[in-house]
């Protein structure tokens, strides 16, 4: 074993603070990464408080994690000591059922095995996150990093990036499609960066006009303030596909009227209270309402090749571990544009 710094959680609610993880000794197909960034996701958040109830203390945040390959197993094929690699939002899964034969093990049947606040593949022992300096994982869940990108502001790619990615792919989003984007923050700014580097009409649905001028050059042709109530008949029957990265609550049904015939609109975001749904924006233009989690090995890994190709990164804040406690506040209050990336240095 190999003791290593970290910043935990003790119990929920607790302020972060500095903390000692014990890393498993790599097996023949493991990968010792010392990380040199990680990204600060809202879910880290709510974890770190056990505002969804299924929290294991203490906890080690962090799943958008970026670092350099500085020892591997005896049969590791994928990589090499000195690669630049990333490890997203979960370390393992099953293997053997038909989502993870089909690459998307983030639909595992038995559960993906989580970066954190999860357990390894032994079902037994805790798994702890990327606000720590060093992290050992299984080949096969590590992915290569783009080299034309800086490293810190390539790592949320890890967790916002193929978020916003996947379900753009999925429903195959195509040059010209009307693409809604509700939100604009962590997950929202990345969602119009693809959205346009797949030459859609990009459109934000935002409650302020306070990130009008970020959102046009991120790459939105349009920018529309929701506010005004007078906006949701002015644009009824409007996209093709609605992006809803929004973490507050929205009126769904207002959203759903915004679609053509057969448009479909998709949720990344998680709203801390249930949503009401009423049948008839659905029933009368056949419209679907979905929702999409992270993505897969494979298409992560696409995801950060076409980001590479087309020069796409996040827009962040570079932090020390030390101000990660009021970095979570500034989050909830929507003061960060638009990530939150940790410089592990700091730790070191």
């Amino acid at each position: 074993m190999n003791s290593v710094k970290a910043y935990a959680a003790m119990k929920p609610k607790d302020p972060l603070k500095p903390f000692v993880v014990e890393r498993r000794n790599p097996g023949p197909h493991d990968v010792v990464i010392d990380i040199q960034y990680c990204g600060v996701c809202h879910s880290d958040v709510h974890q770190a408080r056990d505002e969804w109830g299924n929290g294991n203390f203490p906890m080690v945040p962090g799943h958008e994690i970026v670092g350099k390959v500085i020892k591997i197993g005896s049969a590791v094929s994928r990589y090499k000591v000195g690669d630049m690699v990333g490890v997203g939002c979960f370390v393992d899964s099953c293997r053997e059922c038909n989502p993870c034969k089909q690459g998307i093990e983030q639909y595992c049947d038995k559960g993906m095995n989580l970066t954190y606040n999860g357990v390894e593949k032994d079902g037994e022992t805790p798994t702890f996150g990327g606000y720590s300096t060093q992290i050992v994982v299984d080949e096969n869940y590590v992915l290569k990093m783009p080299a034309n990108i800086p490293a810190e502001k390539a790592a949320p790619l890890l967790c916002a990036g193929i978020t916003t990615y996947s379900p753009l792919r999925h429903w195959k989003i195509k040059a010209g499609d009307k693409v809604g984007i509700v939100g604009l923050g962590g997950l929202g700014h990345m969602a119009v960066k693809l959205a346009a580097a797949m030459d859609a009409e990009v459109t934000v649905l935002s409650t302020s006009d306070r990130k009008k001028e970020d959102a046009l050059s991120f790459g939105a042709k349009h920018f529309i303030n929701t506010s005004d109530g007078k906006v949701f008949a002015d644009r009824a029957n409007y996209f093709d596909f609605i992006l809803n990265t929004a973490a507050g609550n929205t009126d769904l049904n207002q959203y759903l009227t915004l679609l053509k015939l057969d448009g479909t609109m998709v949720l990344v975001g998680v709203p801390e209270h249930p949503a009401t749904l009423n049948a008839f924006p659905l029933i009368f233009k056949r419209r679907c309402l979905a929702g999409s989690l992270i993505g897969g090995i494979k298409e992560t890994q696409e995801m950060l090749d076409f980001c590479g190709k087309h020069g796409i990164s996040a827009d962040i804040e570079l932090i020390p571990i030390e101000k990660i406690n009021e970095a979570y506040e500034r989050m909830i209050k929507g003061d960060v544009r638009y990530r939150f990336v940790i410089d592990i240095n700091s730790l070191k």
